[in-house]
């Protein structure tokens, strides 16, 4: 009976956690950019937060279609957690090349990525690259609060932790990882602010990958805990740059704005001289 009533309680929260995830990418909220992105920068976070704790109050009918399959995948994870777990190899190389490639979602690493972005654009007066540093900063601090409290409340014992290796409230910090949170929480700003640029899009969300595989891998985490991590990342960065964002930065070298478009457009081609007929799909991100 207890077992089963701990159960339900961590249910209850994963499904906060992912209802958060789902409602801040799926909803919109309304900017308020700054002329200068440190303006206000702690009273952005007790905002954030409040934002963020009382998510699950906002949500619509709609989320449901979000909430309920995530939720159940969590828990199926769950009762797999141990089993892939162990599946795991655990050699010295595989171990080592997992702490170096996990290094980049450390509060080192993602920290010095923020500190690049803004000093760098401070130096160049680039605007775009200033607010991206500024915001990282404020996302991961977001997203460290978060992950630290759940960390807390849940107590899942890590997969080096024995025989009681995976269960909850249990004295660990597992759930979810910090590291994941804090990779996808960085990539989706950087992402978001150079929606502009496919590459620099691909370098971030595959970093941030990397750094959630690595977890795994290095036998620090268990499947759901990065997955859990990198969702709760991902929703957490997307809300603080929605938030926070100065749309005058969307402009394109020319001064005309950039393109919002996320649908694909597809445009007709013809070339009189070669008789040639065809159709181009742009998608624009």
């Amino acid at each position: 009976m207890r077992r089963n009533s701990r159960s339900r309680c961590l249910f209850g929260m994963i499904v906060l956690g992912i209802t958060f995830a789902v409602t801040a990418t799926a909803q919109t909220p309304t900017p308020s950019p700054t002329p200068s992105p440190e303006k206000d920068f702690f009273k952005h976070i007790l905002q954030d937060q409040k934002a963020i704790w009382t998510a699950p109050f906002h949500i619509q009918r709609g989320d449901a279609k979000w909430v309920v399959p995530g939720s159940i995948g969590l828990m199926a994870l769950f009762t797999t957690d141990r089993m892939t777990g162990d599946e795991i190899g655990e050699s010295d190389r595989q171990v080592n090349a997992s702490n170096a490639i996990s290094y980049a979602g450390s509060a080192y690493g993602v920290g010095a990525a923020a500190g690049a972005f803004y000093l760098l654009g401070r130096k160049k007066h680039d605007a775009r690259a200033r607010e991206t540093g500024v915001l990282i900063a404020e996302a991961t601090i977001d997203s460290a609060i978060v992950y630290a409290t759940l960390k807390g409340v849940t107590q899942r014992a890590r997969p080096a932790d024995g025989i009681e290796r995976s269960e909850f409230f249990d004295g660990g910090s597992s759930f979810p990882s910090g590291h994941s949170t804090s990779a996808w929480t960085a990539a989706t700003i950087i992402a978001s602010e150079y929606h502009d640029n496919r590459a620099i899009q691909i370098a971030a969300f595959a970093t941030a990958s990397a750094v959630s595989v690595a977890r795994f891998s290095g036998h620090k985490h268990y499947l759901s805990d990065v997955i859990a991590g990198s969702a709760l990342g991902y929703g957490i960065g997307k809300y603080v740059y929605h938030k926070r964002h100065n749309k005058s930065l969307d402009a394109s070298d020319d001064g005309g704005p950039v393109s919002k478009l996320w649908r694909p457009a597809i445009t007709p081609e013809f070339d009189r001289r070669t008789h040639t007929y065809g159709a181009g799909l742009t998608w624009s991100f």
